[in-house]
């Protein structure tokens, strides 16, 4: 009979995802999620899949659904080529690899850099689903000191040196779970620090397009790239579900991930592939992303204005020009998961931010909080219901 002492000694790093067990209660009835991250279905171009299926039908046949190579459907580098180079990104066809999402790299970068013990420096607060990817692999995690500006370059040098860290995660622009962008000169220093202590940097940014205030920042794979993993994802912008991402990696770096997926699977979906290379080359993105950041823009607003009308005094929070989340924090002592038990009380659910925090203790006044799946009056109320239970805790 099968038994556990069977398994991997890995699955001991394997736990299941602490918000994944929270947001079981989004099933009771009456209950409004501020908690989730995903993307609202009014986002999906629903009026433009019968056009995008039937086109590429039509242009690539069977070759959208036969087996294909493990770099990826030619047709969607080509257009991801063009995308990348007007985000300041400037590589060749060859040089993308198609990912299942990015929690494909992510994956990939764990199994063919990290061994047990390596450390691995991460932003404090960091994305939750990164360290799932890396968890299985053994990593030795260390925080770098973020700030309201995002990770702080000093801390990152600091690391580097006393760590030697095999990589360096970060989610610069429009982080997940806090919303910050790290501004231009600091990435600057990031890319410098990079390349003079020549450190990998994993660049994830899945959130980049959904910008709805200020200008765009230069990635910093633009500044580094023979020191940098540039990752990105049409989940966010087209439909998750089709799960396709993307990445441009220094050369050896792309040898090794291509391996590690042959071994995984294969290749992602010839048609899911074909379906974004369609809506990249065909207008769709260009005419649909406006739509989606109309559609976020006031969520994020009545955010943001309703927790300036309910919270607390003490309380503070992020005030993202894009993105999907707002990060807030309490005074010292303020413990969020009490917050969450009564939130629930009152049919709200939120992330509290210790889950994001690969240190014992540390964020134990923090939560993240998602306005994309609610509508604007919803998300008053809800926020509303929120501060209730904050003043009825601390």
């Amino acid at each position: 009979m099968f038994t556990e002492k069977m398994l991997a000694h890995r699955t001991k790093n394997m736990g299941s995802s602490a918000i994944r067990e929270i947001l079981k209660v989004l099933s009771r009835p009456g209950i409004v999620s501020l908690a989730g991250g995903m993307p609202a279905p009014e986002a999906f171009p629903m009026e433009k899949m019968d056009v995008l299926c039937t086109r590429v039908l039509e242009k690539h046949g069977t070759a959208a659904l036969q087996y294909g190579t493990t770099e990826g459907f030619v047709p969607l580098k080509e257009a991801l080529a063009e995308y990348l180079e007007e985000n300041s990104i400037v590589t060749k066809p060859e040089h993308i690899n198609i990912t299942t999402g990015s929690q494909g790299v992510l994956d990939a970068l764990g199994k063919v850099l990290i061994s047990p013990d390596d450390a691995v420096a991460v932003e404090a607060p960091t994305y939750l689903g990164a360290l799932q990817a890396f968890n299985p692999y053994g990593p030795r995690y260390v925080q770098m000191e973020t700030d309201e500006d995002g990770l702080i370059p000093d801390s990152m040098e600091k690391v580097i040196k006393e760590h030697r860290p095999k990589l360096v995660y970060l989610v610069p622009t429009f982080q997940n779970p806090t919303g910050r962008t790290i501004p231009l000169e600091r990435r600057k220093r990031i890319a410098d620090i990079a390349k003079s202590t020549d450190t990998l940097v994993i660049e994830d940014d899945p959130y980049g397009q959904l910008r709805y205030r200020g200008q765009p920042v230069t990635p910093i794979a633009a500044m580094a790239p023979d020191h940098v993993v540039y990752c990105g994802s049409f989940s966010k912008v087209f439909a998750p579900g089709l799960r396709v991402g993307f990445y441009v990696a220094p050369d050896l770096v792309e040898e090794w991930l291509i391996r590690a997926k042959q071994g995984v699977d294969l290749h992602t979906s010839s048609f899911s592939q074909a379906l974004a290379a369609e809506f990249l080359s065909g207008g769709f993105f260009k005419e649909h992303l406006p739509k989606i950041v109309e559609l976020y823009r006031p969520k994020q607003e009545a955010m943001l204005e309703a927790m300036e009308q309910y919270f607390p005094d003490g309380f503070t929070w992020s005030k993202p020009e894009g993105g999907m989340f707002i990060w807030a924090e309490g005074p010292e002592g303020v413990d969020t998961m009490r917050i969450y038990d009564e939130a629930i009380n009152n049919n709200v659910a939120f992330v509290p931010g210790k889950y994001f925090y690969t240190e014992e203790g540390a964020g134990a006044s923090t939560m993240r909080l998602n306005f994309t799946m609610a509508d604007e009056e919803t998300i008053k109320a809800a926020v509303g219901r929120l501060a209730e239970a904050i003043k009825k805790v601390v």
